[in-house]
């Protein structure tokens, strides 16, 4: 029995109030916190995930069961705060592995084994036979099953990609003439290296500078300084804000492309995009290697994004007069549940053109013009940082601090501001109701146009993609970007280094490694009356945690050379692993 936290007084002006006796006032025991709350408190303060997923592990070779608890995963503090936290300390491992290395992270493939070869042999002999069927004039739906099934096993062989290599279907494209209002970018003879330029110092040090970029989206109307809020609403440029966001990611994109262009070797990078204060998305980036100041403002003043989508200045279906859907009868037998179709207008019975179909109209009109164009704004922050050097490590703290907070998460309401910015979200979510986010968009048929893969009850307004849910507002990308040589590892591969170094300063063996096929995993379902209930599940990772913990100071105070403390399986309250 383990005795009360330090500070706690028994005397019985201070007892607790016991929750059992049922004498008690309904006001009193309504003050009285739940059990349950308190377990889920405990599990934040210690480290361990509020909304666990069970599992049961079968040993293969003594035929135990084991229950086993899995943390949700969850990257967002709103949903579970130490699955946040720990995903938070993970990609800042990761920012802090790859910003400054000095060697090439050279990743070469693995040689090819004996069943590659054969099943590329293999694959050869059928495409021979499937083109002589072609010459012959035979059909060749079987011959294209056969082949499609031997890809998949090539791919489940452990080969990337495809044999014959390309696209399946070839890439729409316009013209890629830059725009007359546009700088133009110098560019610089390619070198095969991902590491930056070094420089020599006074006392012979070798330095190899990184640099940490900061890029805004441009000035939709005057801000209040200190609380991001439009001065006027009115005047405030929504559409183009809802327009920017959905598109940010491409204009990163375009971003980096020049970027390479004008650096001449492959840079590398990590970058998050994090929400300003007026809700708009920006860019954090720590780039490997450096370039002078002038070209990356310079590179971002030049980079734009076109988006080649039809237009959508007139509105054609609204309110009750709406597109209706027919099934196409020709496919009614291989699709009996009518989700093949098109959707026509009712007052002319006329089928809305395709998304194939406007976008060759869009392609066959030379004087057209793109539906938007991004482009950053005036505001670049470029600094140059040092490997090892405090500037380093705040640095990335500050790339990763709002990785656990969506967009468009508000305000505290005790802060200045929190209605006049919840009011401002609402405005932005307003203006991207109807906005298309993609082709396959629902709103497009507000337009007079068929979503891509348009299906039965598609209704305007009522897009279920994330770019159009409050807690984005418009931005549906990923909020981690890394480049693939950033540190030759997957964020997967990085977390298994840190079990690795868990398990060995445990002295526990890794039991995946020596046999992965002694255990089998089951999820239990939700249904199942035999599950564990969650207070119990926080109770188990809670004691776990604690005895993880305990052994860790012993094995760091014997390292130490001090004495080992009889330490209890309890740790003082707010301490977590």
């Amino acid at each position: 029995m383990t005795n009360p936290p330090a500070g706690s007084s028994t005397a019985s002006a201070d007892a607790p109030v016991d929750a059992s006796d049922r004498t008690l006032p309904r006001l009193v025991r309504q003050t009285l916190p739940l059990a349950l709350d308190v377990a889920v408190e405990v599990a934040k303060n210690n480290g361990v995930c509020i909304r666990p997923i069970e599992l049961r592990r079968l040993d293969t070779h003594t035929g135990m069961t084991e229950p086993f608890d899995l943390p949700c995963g969850a990257t967002q503090e709103a949903k579970c705060p130490p699955c946040a936290k720990r995903n938070r300390q993970l990609r800042m491992a990761q920012c802090r592995e790859g910003w400054h290395l000095e060697a090439e992270p050279v990743a070469e493939p693995n040689p090819s084994t004996e069943e590659q070869r054969w099943l590329i042999e293999f694959r050869a002999d059928v495409q021979a036979k499937r083109d002589q069927a072609d010459r012959d004039g035979e059909d060749t739906g079987d011959w294209d099953e056969a082949i499609a099934g031997i890809d998949a096993e090539i791919n489940a062989a452990g080969m990337r990609g495809n044999v014959l290599g390309g696209r399946s279907a070839p890439k729409r494209s316009r013209s890629t003439k830059r725009r007359q209002d546009a700088p133009d970018l110098p560019k610089r003879a390619r070198t095969d290296t991902t590491l930056g330029r070094t420089f020599t110092g006074s006392d012979g040090k070798v330095y190899r500078p990184s640099l940490f970029v900061t890029l805004t989206l441009p000035s939709y109307g005057r801000i209040r300084a200190g609380q991001g809020v439009p001065v006027d609403p009115s005047t405030y440029d929504y559409a183009r804000a809802a327009r920017d966001a959905l598109h940010f990611s491409k204009l990163v994109d375009r971003f980096v492309q020049n970027l390479r262009r004008v650096a001449g070797y492959d840079v590398q990078y990590f970058a998050t995009v994090e929400p300003q204060k007026r809700l708009a998305p920006h860019l954090h980036m720590a780039i490997r290697g450096t370039l002078p100041r002038a070209e990356i403002k310079a590179i971002a003043a030049a980079t734009y994004h076109q988006v080649w989508w039809p237009h959508v200045d007139e509105v054609r279906f609204d309110g009750d007069h709406l597109p209706v859907w027919t099934a196409r009868d020709e496919l009614a037998e291989s699709y009996p549940d009518g989700q093949v179709g098109d959707y026509l207008d009712p007052a002319t019975g006329e089928l809305l053109p395709t998304w194939d179909e406007a976008l060759d109209e869009l392609d066959q009109d030379d004087e057209a013009e793109p539906l938007h164009v991004l482009r950053f704004g005036d505001q670049v922050d470029v600094q140059g940082i040092v490997a090892g050097s405090p500037d380093a490590h705040k640095r990335i703290g500050y790339l990763t601090k709002y990785l656990t907070k969506s967009l468009g998460e508000t305000l505290d309401p005790d802060d200045i501001g929190y209605h006049a910015r919840r009011d401002h979200a609402a405005r932005m979510v307003e203006a991207l109701r109807y906005e298309p986010c993609s082709p396959t968009c629902a709103n497009w048929l507000r337009y007079g146009v068929q979503p891509k893969g348009a299906k039965a009850g598609m209704v305007p307004g009522r897009c279920r993609s994330k770019a159009h849910r409050p807690e984005h507002l418009g931005y549906a990308g990923r909020r981690v970007l890394v480049s693939r040589k950033w540190s030759n590892k997957t964020l997967r591969e990085h977390k298994q280094d840190r079990r690795a170094w868990v398990l060995d300063a445990l002295g526990l063996p890794d039991e995946t490694t020596t046999d992965p096929h002694r255990y089998v995993w089951r999820p239990v379902s939700t249904k199942d009356p035999t599950r564990t209930p969650l207070a119990k599940r926080l109770l188990r990772g809670v004691a776990n945690r604690h005895r993880t913990r305990k052994r860790l100071l012993e094995l760091q105070a014997r390292a130490d050379g001090r004495p080992i403390e009889d330490l209890s399986a309890t740790s003082p309250p707010g301490v977590a692993a």
